[in-house]
Formats: structure tokens, C-alpha cells, sequence
């Protein structure tokens, strides 16, 4: 295929250069809005057991958790104070009259509630459930936060200031600093990359032909997404990946592109024919690279949170639209630059016209092969060792510690966890529902009640006979328990004193549904649900770690049917899998150490929490093992056309390893930037995600790609090309040779001197003929 689209791209590229641009005009428009129509959830599974309690709330007892919270600090320093109570109550009253809220439940609506009041007593709490999905909640806690944050709410001689948090809060201003830290990175990184673009080409018009691509890959995944959140949810934090991986992509594709086209230009080729051995050769290989990265990252598809999948989304997207722009768009251009590429040089690079045994990155290759035991050994070992934290690594769910310190929000939510005796808003709710749930089983439900109180980080439990801490009612319900009792179910309200996304949190979950199951077991009950955010942290570990391996097992086989199609060989694959195993292990031990542990905490500017947000590991394993497998087919494509022309195990390694090394490093170098700029995030699971990946492609580059991968070609010899006889008729046939499409090329008269490319586009002939 490549073969038939080289020569059109030379005979038609003006009008594909003009065609290109009014597709990234028309992408640009249409995706540009993009944001406007993503969803800012995503994060639970719609079929987990807590997803299914907060259903059944809902629907039954029209009641839920209060998504937004304000606190309520009085003025004159007591929340029971006549003026403060008269205030507290006109509040309530008049957030309950506002557009979006279902229920508002306060300290004064609830008969100055202890539990709702700070140990201090000068402050008390306001809880707000609202109504629609995710994103109709996000735009009414925006307004209502915007008209009572941080203002004075007068009452009748009385005044409270008001201060906002509860989830939306919290993910509202997440989103907010996310957005402004995503245009703050981008300003960042373009000026930088471009820099070291002309540092590593010598040239401007070279070194802007990536970003020229990148813009395109952007665009055009932007307008992809637009397509797909009109038949299914796609989460807003898509496009943080969008921006990383596009421009980190087109950089890698586009380095590999031009360089090579250079390397043809300076053999002596003319302008058609060095575009059309670039798209042969380099093209080929950013194609096989696209679908690497694009396969690891549809493994997530296999997930069922709509943040994940949608990650899935954008890279896929993102991963075509720069492979499609290197491979189509870039060698347009190239054709119609020629040997104007190298225009506006800064300073000439002499590695063109030095001997592939001269390089440095040859020697390099030679001293590992000398003594690749040793240096192979000495690399794993300490690979082993970054990635041995990895080993304690602890799961948690993102909430308010996840904004920088100083953040209104996380200043509220901060006075929530030391000045009240109870977590109001993390609260676990069990729903109990069949026939023979209700006033008869008052005496069930009560005994429920007082057991679950007694469980260690747990504040009080309210149920339709009262509330109980300790083991003991402390308060009989007045009415019955009216909002806990529906015709033929209730439901308990269990509110922790412990931190409800942790460890203790789960471990309380799961004593609660083991009590509560007991319920169904003596025929109280016909079915038990547990919800609330503790639920929702076990529950999502369940379905993550469950699905795992199913995400494992397609990108390590598909991985390995691609690189066998590529090169024909069973160790390669294998080789590949194996070392990329082992640099992300390495990564993820680094980052257990510095956001899990807090080392380093104080310099990068965040709160540790003693866990790791669930779905990092796995969207940072999806994309780094694809940028992983990209740098490796860039590295194996040039060793095997070495192999190819009868050269040695060693000749092929330390040659391939000179003409890519510089390539390597430098795209890794560059999309380490990119992936760096958004580290400087204030948001600490975008920060981990940034220098993870940064970390990820720099140790694979510098430890894998440069040491590891040339010790273990030399151990194993000629075994590196193996693959038994059944595989390799299979390859035979249905596997693709990089370079044997070259051997035509070669046989036409392509000698300086030779076909040049004309303004039409058509090789003339030349003098000699």
C-alpha cells in the first residue's frame, strides 16, 4: 500500500498539502468546541453495587449524598445563637428554592443536629443533593457556589460566612485548575520543543515540520472525539491526553520521517526518490508504531468506566491522525521542500557525513556487546530495585488532597476533617429492600443499626428508629424514621469517623455489607446494597483488578502479532515484552516512592495520601507500553535492514543503534518535555501522570533502548531472527518485509545526476539518457 501512495504523494503534493489544510480548517472548527459536549464524570462503574444503591435511593427515597457542602461559620461565633439559627435557617430555605437542588439538610433543619456542628461550635454544616447527572450537578454547584461562596449571608440580625466543598466542589475547581494548567503547560511546551527541535535538526523549516504535524494530530483527534460524545459519553480529561500525546506522537513520527528523508537527500537520492524510500521504510515503521500505541491503549476499552474508555478514544484517535500525518501530509510537504528543508540553518550537523563506525552511538553499542553480561545484569538488577516499591503500592480514589494546599475548597474540606466527629458526606448508605423490610422490621433494622455503630471508624448510624453511636440509640426518631422507610424497603445511614477513600474505609465497607448480608440470610430482607464513597473506592478496585488482565493479555498478544508480522521472529516480540515489563515496573516503583510515600512531596508541591488513584497505573501502563513499542519498531526496523543485507548480529545492533540512537533519545528527550509541562500541574493525579510518563520514556530510551536491548541481540546471536517453521511460512505470507520494496527503487537510475522532481511533480530524464 505504502508502495502505490509513495509516488502519488511526490506526483500530487500540492494538492494534498491543499487538501490537508481544509481538513485541519474544517477540524478545527468543528472540534474546537469539543470540550462544551464531554462529560466531567466517568468515574464509577454503572453496574457496581454502590452505583445500584445510589439508583435505588434515588428512585425510592428521592434522597442521596449531598454533592455540595457548605460550611457555615457564624459571626458571632455560636451556630446556636438565635441570630445564627434565624440566618441558618433563611439559608436553608433559600438553597432549597434554588433551581437544580433536591434537598438541602442542615444543622438548623435538623433540630441543631450535634453531628452536623464543629467541636468548636462556631460552625456547622449545610448538605446539598442536587438533581441530573454529573454534569447538570457540576453547572449548579458552579452557580451556587458563585452566589454564596465567600460571602456574608445575612439573616434576621444574624450573619454566616459560607465556604464550598463536597465532591462537586471539589471536582469543579479540579476541573478549573486542570484547564488553566492545560493552556499554562501548552504555553510552555511549544516554545521549548520548538528550541530543541532546531537544536537537534540545525534547521527551522525542519524543526517545524513536527509541530506542523502535531497541530494536525491535535485537530483532528479533537474532531474524532466531537464524533464519538455524540453516541456515548467521553470524559473532559481525554483531552488532556490528546494534547500530551499528540504533540509527543508527531514529534516521534515526524523525527523519524524527516531525519531519514534527510539521510536519503544526502546519499545522493533526488527529492522523488528519497520521498519515496522515506515512505517505504520510515513510513512503514510509524505505521506499525501508530498501531502499537493505538493497541495498547484500546485495551482500555475493555474497562467499564467511562474515564478509561474514553482515554481509549483519544488515543486511538490521536494515534491515526499522526501516523496519517506523517506518513501523507509531512511527505507532501517534503516534496515540495526538497532539499530546502535544511533551510534557515543555524549550524550545520556533521553525523550525515561521518561513517556509522565513528558515531558515538555505535561505540556505545560495541562496548555493551563487549560485555553484555555484566552490563545486562547490572541494568536489571537495578531496574529491580526502582521498581521494588511497586510491591506495596495502595489504591485509593481522587478526592479533595488532590488540589494544591492553599485551594478554598481543599481549606474547607481540611476544616471538615479536623473540626467535625463525622464524615456527613462520605457517608456509607445499605439499602435493604423486599417485602418483608419496613415497620415490621423495625426491631432488625434497630439491631443492624447499633451493631454497625459499634464497628471501629464509625461515627453514628441513623435508621428509622434513630440514631445510634456506640451501641446505644442516642436519639429515638421523632417521625418514625419517615425518610428511611419506603413500602417494601429502608435504608441506614452510616456516617465514618475515619477518612472514607482509604484503607480503613474499605475495610469498613466490608464489614458493613458482611453484617448487613446477614440480614438476607435470615429472610429480613431480599436483596443488600451498600453505596457510598467507600463503596465506591472497593468497587472499583473489584471491576479494575478483574479486568486487568484481560487488557494484559490483548496488548501483549496483539503486541506480539504485530512485531512478528514486522520481523519474523518469536524471540524479538518476546524480547520486547519482557524489557518493557521491566522499565515500567521501574517507573511505577518511582512513583509509589515519590506520591504514595511523599518523598519529594514538599519540592513538587503536593499532598501525599498514602495511596495511588486506581486508574493511573493502568492509563500510564497503556500508554507508556505503546511508547515503549514505539521506540522499540524504530530501533528493530533499522537493526533488520542491516540483518537484511547480510550483516552480522553485532554490525546490525551497533549500526542500527547509530542511525536511530540520536532519534531515539531525542524523541524521548522531547516528549518528556511535553509530558513534564503538565507536571507542573497543581493537581496532584495530573502531576503524577506527567512525570510518570516522562520518567517512563526517558529510562526507556537511555537504559532500555541504549543498553539492555543491544546486550541481550549480542547474547542472543542469530537466535534474534528464530521463529520454528510453521510461524515462519506464516510470516512468509502474511508478514511484511520493511525494505524488500526497496529493490525496485534501487534499480532505477537514482544517482546524483538522475531523476529530479520537477515543480509538476514528474521525474525527468536525465542527461546520460
Amino acid at each position: 500500500m505504502l508502495a502505490r501512495l509513495a509516488p502519488v504523494l511526490v506526483r500530487r503534493r500540492r494538492l494534498i498539502l491543499v487538501v490537508g489544510l481544509l481538513l485541519l480548517a474544517v477540524a478545527g472548527a468543528y472540534g474546537g468546541g469539543v470540550a462544551a459536549n464531554l462529560t466531567t464524570g466517568g468515574f464509577e462503574d454503572p453496574a457496581a453495587e454502590s452505583s445500584r444503591a445510589a439508583d435505588v435511593l434515588e428512585a425510592t427515597f428521592g434522597t442521596g449524598e449531598p454533592e455540595l457542602v457548605f460550611l457555615a461559620t457564624a459571626v458571632d461565633g455560636d451556630v446556636t445563637s438565635p441570630a445564627s439559627t434565624a440566618a441558618g435557617q433563611q439559608l436553608t430555605a433559600a438553597l432549597t428554592a434554588e433551581p437544580g437542588v433536591a434537598e438541602v439538610a442542615s444543622f438548623w433543619s435538623l433540630g441543631n443536629a450535634p453531628p452536623l456542628a464543629s467541636s468548636g461550635g462556631d460552625r456547622a454544616l449545610v448538605l446539598v443533593r442536587l438533581v441530573g447527572d454529573e454534569d447538570a450537578q457540576d453547572l449548579t454547584a458552579a452557580a451556587l457556589r458563585e452566589e454564596y461562596e465567600g460571602e456574608e449571608y445575612e439573616g434576621d440580625g444574624g450573619a454566616l460566612e459560607l465556604g464550598a466543598g463536597g465532591q462537586a466542589a471539589v471536582f469543579g475547581d479540579v476541573g478549573e485548575t486542570i484547564e488553566s494548567d492545560l493552556l499554562r503547560a501548552e504555553l510552555i511546551v511549544l516554545p521549548i520543543t520548538l528550541v530543541l527541535l532546531v537544536i537537534i535538526f540545525g534547521s527551522v523549516v525542519a524543526a517545524s515540520l513536527p509541530l506542523l504535524v502535531g497541530v494536525a494530530a491535535i485537530l483532528g483527534t479533537f474532531a474524532s472525539l466531537q464524533v464519538i460524545a455524540s453516541f456515548t459519553d467521553v470524559s473532559i480529561y481525554a483531552l488532556n491526553l490528546t494534547t500530551a500525546l499528540g504533540l509527543g506522537l508527531a514529534i516521534d513520527y515526524s523525527l523519524f520521517v524527516v531525519s531519514r528523508f534527510r539521510e536519503e537527500l544526502a546519499a545522493g537520492h533526488s527529492t522523488a526518490r528519497a520521498v519515496e524510500r522515506t515512505v517505504r521504510t520510515a513510513g512503514r515503521t510509524v505505521v506499525f508504531s501508530s498501531a502499537t500505541v493505538a493497541i495498547s491503549l484500546a485495551a482500555l476499552l475493555v474497562f467499564p468506566l467511562t474515564f478509561l474508555r474514553s482515554f481509549a478514544y483519544a488515543g486511538i484517535a490521536v494515534a491515526a491522525t499522526a501516523a496519517v500525518g506523517a506518513v501523507v501530509l509531512l511527505p507532501a510537504i517534503l516534496a515540495m521542500l526538497g532539499h530546502r528543508v535544511n533551510s534557515l540553518r543555524l549550524f550545520k550537523r556533521r553525523s550525515n557525513d561521518r561513517p556509522d563506525h565513528e558515531g558515538r552511538w555505535h561505540r556505545i553499542a560495541v562496548f555493551v556487546m563487549r560485555r553484555p553480561v555484566g552490563i545486562a545484569t547490572a541494568s536489571v538488577i537495578v531496574l529491580l530495585l526502582l521498581g521494588a516499591p511497586f510491591l506495596r503500592i495502595a489504591f485509593g480514589l481522587p478526592d479533595d488532597r488532590v488540589l494544591p494546599p492553599g485551594n478554598e475548597v481543599r481549606t474547607t474540606q481540611d476544616i471538615l476533617r479536623e473540626e467535625f466527629s463525622g464524615n456527613e458526606a462520605g457517608a456509607i448508605e445499605v439499602v435493604l429492600s423486599g417485602a418483608g423490610v419496613g415497620a415490621p422490621a423495625a426491631a432488625a433494622v434497630g439491631e443492624l443499626a447499633a451493631t454497625l455503630s459499634q464497628f471501629d471508624g464509625v461515627a453514628r448510624v441513623d435508621s428509622l428508629v434513630g440514631s445510634h453511636i456506640g451501641g446505644v440509640l442516642v436519639a429515638a426518631s421523632a417521625d418514625a424514621g419517615a425518610r428511611f422507610v419506603a413500602a417494601d424497603a429502608t435504608w441506614l445511614n452510616v456516617v465514618p469517623s475515619i477518612e472514607p477513600l482509604s484503607p480503613e474505609g474499605e475495610a469498613l465497607v466490608d464489614d458493613v455489607r458482611t453484617a448487613a448480608g446477614a440480614l438476607v440470610s435470615d429472610g429480613v430482607a431480599d436483596d443488600v446494597l451498600v453505596g457510598g464513597g467507600s463503596a465506591r473506592l472497593v468497587d472499583s478496585k473489584a471491576v479494575l483488578l478483574d479486568r486487568l488482565p484481560w487488557a494484559v493479555a490483548i496488548i501483549a498478544i496483539t503486541t506480539f502479532i504485530v512485531l512478528f508480522l514486522l520481523f519474523g521472529s518469536v524471540l524479538v516480540p518476546l524480547k520486547a515484552l519482557l524489557l518493557n515489563l521491566l522499565s515500567l515496573s521501574a517507573t511505577f516503583g518511582a512513583m509509589v516512592w515519590i506520591f504514595q510515600d511523599g518523598n519529594l512531596s514538599e519540592t513538587l508541591g503536593f499532598t501525599a495520601t498514602g495511596t495511588i488513584d486506581t486508574t493511573m497505573p493502568i492509563l500510564m501502563f497503556c500508554i507508556a507500553f505503546g511508547l515503549s513499542m514505539d521506540y522499540e519498531v524504530f530501533l528493530l526496523s533499522r537493526i533488520k535492514e542491516e540483518h537484511d543485507r547480510g550483516a552480522d548480529t553485532t554490525t546490525s545492533v551497533a549500526v542500527g543503534l547509530e542511525r536511530t540512537g540520536s532519534i531515539v533519545t531525542a524523541a524521548a528527550v522531547l516528549m518528556a518535555v511535553v509530558f513534564l509541562a503538565f507536571g507542573t500541574s497543581g493537581v496532584s493525579f495530573l502531576k503524577l501522570f506527567g512525570i510518570g510518563l516522562a520518567l517512563a520514556v526517558l529510562m526507556d530510551a537511555f537504559v532500555i533502548r541504549s543498553l539492555l536491548v543491544p546486550a541481550f541481540m549480542k547474547l542472543a546471536g542469530d537466535a534474534n531472527w528464530w521463529a520454528p517453521a510453521w510461524m515462519r511460512s506464516i510470516h512468509d505470507r502474511f508478514g511484511i518485509s520493511e525494505h524488500d520494496d526497496l529493490d525496485d527503487l534501487d534499480d532505477r537510475d537514482d544517482r546524483p545526476g538522475g531523476p529530479e522532481l520537477h515543480d509538476d511533480g514528474r521525474a525527468l530524464v536525465g542527461a546520460a539518457q
